[in-house]
């Protein structure tokens, strides 16, 4: 009987580590898949795929709690699946998309981007492995943030060539070309953010998406209105106050220290 019980419960722990691994499993194929349509100058499959992989990656996390499934295999796998997709198949899409007009640079900036990305990752899981890691703050530009970026910009610069005016913010309409002709200092901005120690918001509050204000609840429809109106421009808007609010983070902490709870 005790026999019965303890392969019982090794069944269910089993379980409880191989289930949010599927969803980590999914992350990493929708990366694949993300650098198989650049390759093929599907550009725009290429983004929904690595949007895919960022559902996936918020899912494994949240099953893993929920199941009670954490584990050192598991915080591995993750960083290989997000290396995969918000660092590999980011840096081959806009290898392809604009980097490659440039010639030979173009190579060592794409490398630098990928390069920063598994560095950022590997620092991660050290310092989650042994606890340090910061419940409200990120050290450095998390990857998917990085990645969010590259492809916000490609699906806003798609716009360009679409026949939909009403899709599209105006003043980001014309911006675009200067950002494009610029992306390749842009890249190596983002490949020094995530190394660096500029602190960004976690976003791990369960408290942060509640609207107990009129100003929360203004802000909240605001933000759903314009990702309704404009889907293309509003990520690429976010991604980049996202990336730029790290150094007000930064000033603020460094005036107002914070505890850490």
């Amino acid at each position: 009987m005790n026999r019965e019980k303890i392969n019982l419960e090794a069944l269910k722990k089993k379980g409880a580590v191989v289930l949010p691994s599927m969803f980590t499993m999914a992350n990493m194929a929708f990366g694949f898949f993300s650098i198989l349509a650049a390759s093929n100058k599907e550009y725009i499959s290429a983004c929904y795929f690595i949007i895919g992989s960022y559902f996936m990656d918020v899912m494994d996390g949240r099953v893993a709690r929920f199941v009670h499934g954490e584990s050192r295999f598991g915080i591995e796998f993750d960083s290989f699946s997000d290396f995969m997709s918000f660092c590999i198949a980011p840096a081959y899409l806009i290898y392809n998309f604009v980097l490659k007009e440039y010639g030979f640079w173009s190579w060592p900036v794409s490398f630098l981007y990928v390069l920063c990305g598994s560095l950022r990752l590997a620092r991660f899981n050290l310092k989650s492995l042994d606890g340090e890691n910061s419940k409200k703050f990120f050290q450095g530009l998390p990857t998917p943030a990085a990645a969010g970026i590259i492809i916000s910009f490609v699906l806003s610069y798609s716009l360009l060539e679409a026949d939909a005016p009403d899709r599209k913010i105006a003043v980001l309409n014309y911006t675009m070309p200067f950002i494009y002709a610029s992306f390749p200092f842009i890249m190596i901005g983002l490949s020094l953010l995530m190394i660096s120690s500029v602190p960004y918001a976690a976003f791990k509050s369960a408290n942060i998406f509640k609207m107990r204000s009129a100003s929360g609840l203004i802000i909240s429809v605001s933000i759903i209105s314009l990702m309704i109106a404009y889907p293309q421009n509003s990520l690429f808007i976010f991604f980049s106050i996202y990336a730029l609010s790290g150094f007000v983070i930064g000033i603020y902490l460094s005036i107002f220290p914070q505890k850490e709870q």
